[in-house]
Parts: structure tokens; sequence; C-alpha cells
């Protein structure tokens, strides 16, 4: 049974960086039952904890995943974020697109040069020129928001790089730091 003693904030925490364990539930790991160092609401703890007992503990991976409350799937997928982005690869990433895509820099320019000629030309009529010449359907809003955002460039490689991205071996190491001073009586799977 998990311990009753978690910190009040980190629950608002976890939620507000996108990685609250919808499923803590399903973690049986026992790690995860007695001590508070292991949160199985922590989704970026789970799955490190999933994959370090497969890597480490060499468990086969369908049982690390059941531990977890993971599939096989899951699993391979959590694997391969890890290798290519380290723990940052274990944060959920927002589904669809992230910016713009339709708005290319070829669009952007057009839209400037539209408007430097015919400076009454409003979102909507840029939106049908651009699918005139395009062949390219433009909500007038996004039209708006490009506008607004001044850019001329590719809206869509505006992926801010994680601060976390550069330094993910440091932090692995701090983690099994942490790790190694958690009281040894609790327990693997």
């Amino acid at each position: 049974m998990p311990s009753k003693k978690r910190h009040p904030g980190k629950l608002d925490s976890l939620r507000e960086q996108g990685t609250l364990n919808s499923r803590a539930n399903a973690v049986k790991s026992e790690l995860f039952q007695d001590n508070d160092f292991f949160d199985p609401r922590d989704l970026l703890q789970v799955k490190y904890e999933m994959l370090r007992l497969a890597r480490i503990d060499r468990r086969p991976v369908s049982q690390a995943a059941a531990a977890f409350g993971f599939s096989r799937p899951t699993f391979y997928q959590a694997r391969a974020a890890f290798e290519r982005n380290g723990l940052v690869g274990l944060v959920p990433q927002k589904r669809g697109p992230h910016a713009a895509h339709k708005l290319t820099p070829e669009v952007m320019d057009f839209i400037a040069r539209c408007r430097n000629q015919d400076k009454s030309l409003g979102v909507e009529g840029l939106a049908n020129l651009i699918s005139e010449r395009f062949g390219v359907s433009i909500h007038p809003r996004t039209i708006e928001r490009g506008l607004s955002r001044g850019k001329k460039t590719d809206l869509s490689s505006t992926a801010v790089p994680s601060p976390l991205a550069s330094g993910t071996q440091d932090l692995v190491g701090r983690y099994e730091e942490m790790r190694s001073q958690v009281p040894k009586g609790t327990g693997g799977d």
C-alpha cells in the first residue's frame, strides 16, 4: 500500500508539468508501495524505474512493464525515447501541431507582399488569396496570429529546446545518487 505521506504541492506540480501518472494505481512495483521517495504519481520516475528494472536488474521486458502498469509496446517506446533524449524523452509530449505549420516562410512572404500592395486587405481576403495561390486552406485566425507574431520564418520550427536536454546524463547521475540513499529494506520486484 503506498504511503499516504505525500507532499501536497507535488500533485499540482506534476499536473502542471504534464507528468502526473493517471494510472498510478496500476503501479505494482514494491519500490513504490512502501517508500516516499518512489511516487507512483510521478510518471517520469515510474517510466525511468521501469526501464531501470529491465536494464540494470535484468528483468524481462514483460515483467518490468507489468510491474509499472504499462504494456510492452509502451516500454519499447519509452526505451527508445530515453535512448534518444535521456530523461527528457520520458516527459510526455503534447500531441498535434505545435505551431502554425501551414504558415511557411513562402506563405508569410506572400502575405507581406499582398498587404504591401493593398493595406485594406483583411485576413479573410488573405485566406482566399492563399488558397488560390498555394491550394492550402488557412483559417483567418491563424493568419492573424501569424501576423501578430511578426514571423517570416518557418513557424513549424518554433520548438524551444528543453533546458534539461543538455544535462540529462547529469540528471540521471543525480537521481541515481539520491536513489542510492533510500533505505534498503523496501524491496525491489
